[in-house]
């Protein structure tokens, strides 16, 4: 038979009577720690165990002048450790949403009710003892299997541990997940190099979360993008967490036959409804018994799907007649909900959920990861690594900063000392500070990507925004400096501006404090805008007005005084670079007229181009440093912020009931002559 098939009836799937399939969970635990224990079990506890509960619970999304759309309707469930709890069902029916429900990651625009309990109590997830790995692989593409984990495990595990058994740490959980031919890969490839395949990013993913051994493991779509082979490999090593008195729920797909055979319990959604609840070994007796066999040599998961798929009634004539003898989908549906509603089962399921939810089990506290000092030096020198690597961070600038270096050092060389060079140099130096601190948000895209990786490690307790802001800027200055540097030495000294080390040293300066400032100014708008395409847009708007306002284009005072000079030229930072470069050159310096005259350069400071001479050039090198500086406080404070607006937002779309309005949702009932022809829920929203 293929591996891929199963027969599916009697013979095949053991099954059993109702009290013995709610036991078989913890049928291996002692009997004075099984839930429903009897009077000895006073109190949840499983050797460390989490319980996961959840009653009633509905999510709510505005559609706009629609009004409200239920995502979530009623739920009821429970998840037990020594468990792998599978969530099912076909696309749109609510996976993703019940599974981010449980682990407290709702968007912002949707409401929910209901209660979600953890071990009996109301608590929040914490570091250490839960994990959530993603449908979507966030990670950094520079790095090798074996550098992404490494690091990961530098920055989760305790600086309790040695660097050694961080390391033999991370060895152990590459090898569970089958990754050691491809620990020296790099993730996303490179220029002339492959990556690993979205299977091995998938299993990559897995790896970063389960560092920890977390007591409890959520999983979105954990075979996404696998072979059948991958799948149940990947599967059964999540399994056996779960056997390690774990709690693990992974809302899948379409598992294969022998994926399916490895989950403990199955709970089957169709359009937010619970179709099915209980133990996965169970599930086919309960489509028999209403009416929906399984054919054989069929896999269940493939039967159960195209059972409650209204998706395509109108398309595929097959799966309707053979899999509901001609019977409308939702009309199937309905009879399944309101069988699963009325059986013995469900009532179980309510009951455990009652007496797990009325006892107050352990509560779950955050375990130590490395310090703040430790965090940050692992991420400079994660991030110096992913700057080397990635040509579009630094490397493409540089070269396109000294070929603009090279034209423009030709196009002014040797401009001398007479009245004529005033313009060039000061259209020298204004190009300098224009147009090469404007070509910083090239690298806008891969402060994007690290974005990304950050908010997912940040979101699942990896490290903190400091750590993060403090590994981001000190990886940026070595390039900062470089990219200053180099191109230039190749567009000053050709020119012929003041040749003395010192005059060159400001120069350089203020090009890096520029650029340092600028990035800083990227990083608040990637912070706030929803993708790079519209923060590059963005950045170079704001860069457009910076260089329009600095005092350069139009003098200081021929600016029309409301919006450009107040408040514009006093909070531009391209009016400080511009006059402290004017100042850096013209100051002390000599120029011939035509006539044989000398010019001061104070006087052409003054009178031409109205630099304000009340303070020193390394006053402007100082406002631009602490602008840079401002900046990249202004980016902690808005991420931090962020955080704590949607900790609030949530607490507020966390609907009490009893504060709650109530909006009446009605589903029409199955043909079953028990049920009154519509079901009637009061909803909280």
């Amino acid at each position: 038979m293929d591996s891929g098939i199963i027969q599916c009836d009697s013979n095949r799937f053991n099954t059993v009577p109702l009290e013995m399939e709610t036991a078989a969970g913890v049928s291996s635990m002692p009997k004075d720690k099984r839930p429903g224990g009897g009077a000895e079990a006073a109190k949840v506890d499983v050797g460390g165990g989490v319980f996961l509960t959840w009653e009633d619970l509905w999510v709510t999304v505005s559609v706009g002048k629609k009004g409200k759309k239920a995502i979530l309707k009623g739920l009821t469930g429970y998840a037990r450790p020594g468990e792998l709890l599978a969530i099912m069902g076909p696309s749109g029916c609510g996976k993703s949403t019940l599974l981010d429900t449980l682990a407290g990651r709702l968007e912002l625009t949707t409401r929910q009710s209901g209660d979600v309990l953890i071990n009996g109590r109301n608590q929040t997830l914490a570091y250490g003892t839960s994990a959530y790995v993603t449908q979507e692989d966030t990670l950094t593409a520079t790095l090798t299997v074996r550098e992404a984990v490494y690091y990961s495990a530098q920055l989760q595990l305790p600086s309790s541990l040695s660097r050694s058994e961080k390391k033999e740490i991370a060895d152990t959980t590459i090898k569970e997940m089958g990754l050691q031919d491809a620990m020296n890969t790099r993730i996303g490839g490179g220029w002339g190099s492959k990556g690993i395949s979205g299977g091995q990013k998938r299993r990559v993913s897995i790896c970063l979360e389960i560092l920890t051994r977390p007591k409890l493991l959520f999983l979105d779509e954990p075979t996404s993008g696998l072979d059948s082979a991958a799948s149940y490999y990947v599967m059964s090593k999540i399994g056996r967490l779960a056997r390690e008195n774990r709690t693990v729920v992974a809302s899948i797909h379409q598992p294969s036959s022998e994926v399916f055979s490895l989950f403990s319990s199955l709970c089957l959604l169709s359009s937010g409804r619970v179709v099915y609840f209980g133990p996965a070994s169970a599930a086919i007796q309960f489509f028999e018994t209403n009416g929906f066999p399984c054919p054989t040599l069929q896999n269940p998961s493939d039967h159960f799907l195209k059972t409650i798929n209204k998706d395509f009634d109108n398309d595929d004539e097959d799966i309707e007649q053979g899999c509901a003898r001609g019977i409308p989908t939702e009309e199937v549906i309905n009879i399944l909900v309101n069988s699963y509603k009325s059986s013995d089962r469900y009532q179980e399921v309510q009951r455990q959920v009652a007496e797990i939810s009325k006892q107050e089990g352990e509560e779950l506290k955050k375990t130590s990861r490395a310090d703040v000092f430790t965090q940050s030096i692992v991420l400079t020198r994660r991030s110096l690594l992913n700057m080397f690597r990635d040509l579009g961070y630094y490397w493409l600038r540089l070269g396109i900063y000294i070929t603009l270096a090279v034209g423009l050092g030709y196009m002014y060389i040797n401009i001398g000392y007479t009245n004529n060079s005033i313009r060039a140099r000061c259209s020298v130096l204004a190009f300098v500070a224009s147009f090469f601190t404007f070509m910083a948000i090239g690298g806008f895209p891969s402060f994007v990507e690290d974005m990304k990786v950050f908010k997912k490690e940040n979101l699942n307790g990896h490290y903190g925004c400091g750590a993060f802001m403090i590994g981001n800027t000190l990886s940026s200055l070595p390039y900062l400096l470089l990219v200053s540097i180099i191109p230039g030495m190749i567009a000053y000294f050709p020119v012929g501006l003041k040749r003395e080390f010192g005059y060159f040293a400001y120069f350089a300066l203020v090009i890096f404090m520029n650029m340092f400032l600028v990035e800083s100014l990227m990083m608040i708008i990637a912070s706030l805008v929803p993708n790079y395409l519209m923060g590059i847009i963005t950045g170079a708007g704001l860069q457009a007005l910076m260089i329009l306002g600095g005092g350069y284009f139009r003098l200081p005072k021929d600016l029309p005084k409301p919006f450009w000079r107040y408040p514009i030229y006093y909070i531009d930072f391209q009016r400080y670079a511009y006059h402290g470069l004017f100042k850096n050159e013209f100051l002390g310096l000599r120029l011939q007229t035509e006539t044989g005259g000398i010019i001061a350069g104070e006087e052409v400071l003054r009178d031409q181009l109205q630099v304000e001479m009340g303070h020193s050039k390394w006053i402007d090198l100082l406002v631009l440093m602490v602008m840079g500086v401002v900046y990249r406080v202004v980016f902690l404070l808005v991420v931090k912020a962020s955080e704590k607006a949607k900790h609030v937002v949530k607490a507020v779309m966390r609907v009490s009931p009893k504060q709650s309005h109530q909006v009446v949702a009605t589903f029409p009932s199955s043909t079953s002559s028990h049920t009154p022809s519509h079901t009637t829920r009061f909803l909280n929203i």
